[in-house]
């Protein structure tokens, strides 16, 4: 098999559409036997503790592996099958043995230090000099300092913490491909027109027009799980738990009970309150925060958080917990009166004088269009994926200064498109944009490498090629996707991401692009491109009514720019809880005995509306359980301050200004992590950063 293993190939880019789940298990087996065999002669004594020698023995083995198993990880997060993750699963032990004990490897830590201590270690290149002491960094993190009975936990700690992510995320993935309802057209009053009709597809598409209805039969609008229930038939809408679907949902359906039912499955998913309890994520919560712990002992940090900030700009969980209750103590008041002005617009105009969390989205988005006169569905008519494409990409390619085509490649599905950028006729770099939800393909929106940026050791220039990642609506009928404002911020971000790994111009794999980078830095780059779906010269660009294909009208962007920070209050408390939770979990020793209490304990101190009993939200909380945000979500308004205060250089010298872009693209983009945030930050705007901006930006100054 081996002669034509898809995973094997040396081409640039995967052969994602030949990849087959038999390929996975020889293809990683020979090329972790390379690599092991690469590993030992790296560390032998007759190789010299030489930078580029390393580089040509190890650097080519690993990245080859690291591509080979990157595009498999990729297809079980996409286009997962229960083949597929059989195989993955199949193969995770090895890959998390291998790269445990290869960043706690004695000996190539040995060499890495002599290179560091060698007499011309002063004239490497910066960029190579600070790929070095990330490395002896992370060498320490990993274990290399460890002996003995120590070290092998550690190892063990790994190969189970990586099984267990991947539980949590197939137990996420399958409860929200699990769950379908079969809504009458009756039920779905007031949903737009476009989800009824995505819907009506789902349903007819597996044969279930005529599939009997489940309604709840207790008054309550929240029947608890196993609760008598009466059936009727009629149902011939399939309603999802995945986000295109269920937000349409709970923004506009007058059916009360509706909202109720697909907010209970939605919060409760890989619970135990759940409507699969094997997909209860309650044990590998509390399994996860005891091995981060213990590991954290191991390396002599406190706890796990201490340890999660040595890659992190902030310096302490002390520092990130008075950051982010400042920020709650500023927001707090602005919460406060969103909240009392839904309260009493729900209980006058709704006739909602009990608003409860089912509500909230409905609530909130009928008082924005009483408030401003428009809705969200009135503006996703002008957001049209082909046209929001083309603008985004004119921006790309006036301030950046390439040129982006779409170019034939092969892709793991058929709504997948593949892209190149050039610059002044050279190649600078490729990618994948996935935009549209479906069932084997993991919630949420992200930008992920296919392989980076590298002078190879043998003279040649690989460029780097990224995933773009989304789950929006797809298409319905003839007509061309449409996104909500909110959906092309999210394409914007993950744009922002692709745009640092991508217009890299640092050769050295370790600080290329986005890695390196500080982790509470990375989203620097990503929220500072949502800016710009809040100028008017760029939206006249992004829009085309899906009907008329006129450009969106001045009158109704001036509502939108007024309800800009339409309850930012509620939404800025919202993420610092999820941040405080974060940071508590992992900074406090037990706290996996106490998972919900302690969640409890931060609402009760964050939040100013209260969850109902049954909310579950820890158990779908991918990100720092699946996703690498563990003690680290603060990120999220860490970067927001700094990518508030970039944007302010824009603001002040023009959108489309040349020299500005130039100055952000020479300074943040193109030196990734070759340098400390901070040190890039000064670089563009000529000081630290200040949360004036940020609170500016979202109506709290």
């Amino acid at each position: 098999m081996n002669a034509t293993n898809p995973l094997l190939s040396t081409a640039a880019l995967p052969a994602f559409a030949s990849i087959k789940p038999e390929h996975i298990a020889p293809a990683i087996a020979q090329l972790l036997d390379e690599t092991r065999a690469a590993l030992a002669a790296a560390t032998s004594d007759a190789t010299p503790a030489d930078y580029d020698t390393l580089s040509a023995t190890l650097g080519v083995a690993t990245e080859r592996l690291g591509h080979a198993w990157g595009a498999v990880g990729h297809l079980n997060a996409v286009a997962n099958t229960p083949e597929l993750r059989e195989a993955y699963n199949g193969s995770l032990p090895a890959v998390t043995e291998f790269f445990t004990e290869l960043g706690a490897d004695e000996k190539l830590y040995a060499k890495y230090k002599a290179i560091a201590a060698a007499p011309n270690a002063a004239s490497l290149s910066a960029p190579r000099q600070q790929a070095l002491k990330l490395w002896l960094r992370d060498f320490v993190l990993s274990g290399a300092e460890l002996q003995g009975e120590a070290k092998a936990r550690f190892a063990a700690i790994q190969e189970r913490s990586a099984e267990l992510g991947q539980q949590f995320s197939e137990h996420v993935l399958d409860a929200t491909d699990g769950y379908a309802y079969y809504a009458t057209a009756e039920e779905l009053d007031g949903v737009p027109a476009d989800a009824i009709s995505a819907a009506l597809e789902a349903a007819k598409a597996e044969g279930k027009e005529g599939r009997e209805a489940t309604l709840g039969r207790p008054e309550s609008p929240t029947p608890p799980p196993g609760a008598d229930v009466e059936r009727r038939t009629g149902g011939t809408h399939k309603l999802t738990l995945h986000f295109p679907c269920y937000l349409p949902v709970m923004q506009y359906a007058s059916n009360r009970d509706l909202r109720a039912r697909l907010y209970r499955a939605y919060v409760t998913r890989a619970s135990e309150l759940g409507e699969k309890p094997e997909l209860d994520n309650t044990a590998i919560i509390e399994e996860l925060l005891r091995l981060r712990h213990e590991e954290a002992a191991l390396l002599g940090f406190t706890n796990f958080a201490e340890a999660a900030m040595v890659a992190k700009m902030a310096d302490s969980p002390t520092q990130v917990l008075d950051f982010l209750r400042d920020l709650s103590r500023r927001a707090r008041p602005f919460a406060e009166r969103d909240l009392a002005e839904l309260r009493e617009f729900a209980a006058k105009e709704l006739g909602l004088p009990d608003l409860q969390p089912w509500d909230n989205a409905f609530a909130s988005e009928k008082l924005k269009e009483a408030r401003y006169a428009f809705s969200d569905q009135e503006v996703r008519q002008y957001f049209t994926v082909p046209r929001v494409l083309a603008g985004l990409f004119d921006i790309i390619e006036r301030l950046f200064n390439v040129t982006i085509s779409e170019q034939p490649a092969e892709v793991w599905h058929d709504s997948v498109k593949f892209y190149q950028l050039l610059r002044n006729g050279a190649l600078v770099g490729q990618f994948y944009l996935d935009l549209y939800a479906r069932p084997g393909k993991r919630p949420g929106a992200w930008m992920d490498e296919v392989r980076s940026r590298w002078a190879r050791p043998d003279g040649a220039q690989q460029t780097p090629v990224a995933q773009l990642v989304c789950n929006f609506s797809s298409p319905v009928g003839d007509k061309p996707a449409l996104l909500s404002h909110d959906d092309v911020t999210t394409l914007f971000h993950e744009f922002g991401h692709g745009l640092h790994h991508l217009l890299t111009q640092v050769d050295e794999l370790g600080v290329s692009g986005i890695s390196g980078v500080e982790w509470d830095a990375v989203e620097l780059p990503s929220q500072f491109m949502e800016n710009f779906c809040w100028e008017w010269e760029v939206i006249q660009q992004l829009t085309s009514h899906v009907d008329s294909g006129e450009a969106l009208p001045r009158e109704l962007f001036d509502k939108m720019t007024a309800a800009k920070n339409f309850q930012s209050g509620l939404q800025t408390l919202r993420q610092i809880e999820f941040s405080v939770f974060d940071m508590r979990l992992h900074a406090e020793k037990g706290s996996e005995t106490a998972v919900q209490t302690l969640l409890d304990e931060v609402r009760a101190e964050i939040a100013v509306t209260t969850a109902p009993a049954f909310n579950r939200s820890q158990h779908s909380f991918s990100h720092i359980f699946a996703g690498g945000y563990s003690a680290g979500y603060y990120s999220y308004k860490w970067a927001e301050l700094l990518s508030a205060d970039a944007w302010s250089a824009f603001e002040v010298e023009g959108v489309f200004n040349a020299a500005t872009g130039q100055r952000y693209l020479q300074n943040v983009l193109e030196v990734g992590g070759s340098r400390p945030a901070m040190e890039s930050f000064k670089a563009f705007r000529g000081r630290e950063p200040n949360i004036d901006a940020l609170l500016r930006h979202q109506g709290m100054a």
